[in-house]
């Protein structure tokens, strides 16, 4: 798993452990398993939300996505054709492998291993993620994961942004004894903050924790939490909650997370830590649409069939397998 990895993290700023004497650790309110489904132009994401944990459950979040970690053969990638969104950001992290991106409000680009793209959809906006040619014919690796951030009410219509987060802008971290690599994509941990810019207060980091090694992190208490696990096992909270691949913890309330790698494994725990300040407002959802009321979902729709969302350039309109 490439993403971004130092040789040293020693040289590396440290996030100092909290104090258990004055920092209460988050307790592990439940673990969900994601579930399995063929997206875009069919290929198989894992998602631990929505499903079992609704989008009420997981605010400000309202989507997780995680493709492979898959090895493609020649001619065996996918990606997903121009579609629209409105009334959210999504957010694309690439651990290993391209994908090249195109909207209609201009952004655009490859997004390579490390690299984060960042996608106000807001008032509306037509967009796709591809393969790239190279990684279409030769085939590959290929690992990523989006998330879908929710805007509260007064920003649903705000105007679309693009964000494009190398790899080298990525807030480098470690833990107190060196043993957890933290990719702070953004948000703050320990007055640390990450590059990325958000319309929502939230804290996105990327960790990997060699085998044996525990993260406590402080955690802003106003904040919902959650640990995803990409690959390898180990265990959640001071109850040592076992986790896997492919599942979602959920903490919560307190002021530091715990996270820990199992010993005696060959491959380092790769996981994700978000969290957000919750919005609470209603959620009406349609597809690629996400706002507060059925109404609004409605002028969604009709906004997009009449081609105010964006219109698809002419050199795209053709059915394709890469960008």
């Amino acid at each position: 798993m490439p993403a971004i990895t130092v040789e040293d993290t020693l040289v590396l700023p440290r996030v100092p452990r909290p104090d258990p004497a004055t920092s209460r650790a988050r307790p592990v309110r439940r673990v969900v398993t994601a579930h399995r489904q063929l997206e875009g132009a069919g290929f198989t994401i894992r998602r631990p939300f929505p499903g079992e944990l609704s989008m009420a459950e997981s605010d400000p979040f309202l989507l997780l996505d995680q493709v492979g970690p898959q090895v493609n053969s020649p001619g065996e990638a996918r990606g997903a054709p121009w579609h629209p969104h409105r009334g959210f950001e999504t957010v694309s992290y690439i651990l290993d492998g391209e994908i090249a991106h195109h909207d209609t409000n201009g952004g655009g680009g490859v997004i390579a291993e490390g690299d984060t793209q960042w996608m106000t959809a807001g008032g509306g906006i037509l967009h796709d993620e591809l393969p790239t040619e190279r990684v279409y014919r030769a085939g590959g690796p290929s690992h990523a994961v989006q998330l879908w951030v929710n805007l509260p009410p007064a920003l649903k219509m705000t105007a679309p942004r693009y964000q494009s987060i190398t790899r080298d802008a990525l807030r480098l971290l470690t833990s107190h004894d060196g043993g957890t690599l933290v990719r702070l994509i953004a948000g703050d941990i320990a007055a640390f903050t990450g590059p990325g810019t958000t319309h929502t207060p939230i804290t996105y980091a990327h960790v990997t924790l060699a085998p044996g090694a525990q993260l406590s992190v402080p955690w802003n208490q106003t904040f919902s939490a959650f640990a995803y696990v990409l690959t390898g096992p180990g265990n959640a909270g001071t109850e040592n909650r076992p986790i896997e691949g492919g599942q979602l913890v959920v903490f919560g309330p307190g002021d530091h997370l715990v996270v820990a790698a199992a010993d005696r494994q060959p491959d380092p725990l790769e996981l994700l830590l978000l969290g957000g300040l919750p919005i609470g407002a209603p959620i009406a959802h349609y597809g690629p649409f996400v706002m507060n009321t059925r109404a609004e979902i409605v002028q969604a729709v009709e906004d997009y069939q009449a081609g105010r969302l964006g219109i698809i350039p002419a050199d795209q309109l053709a059915t394709r397998s890469f960008a």
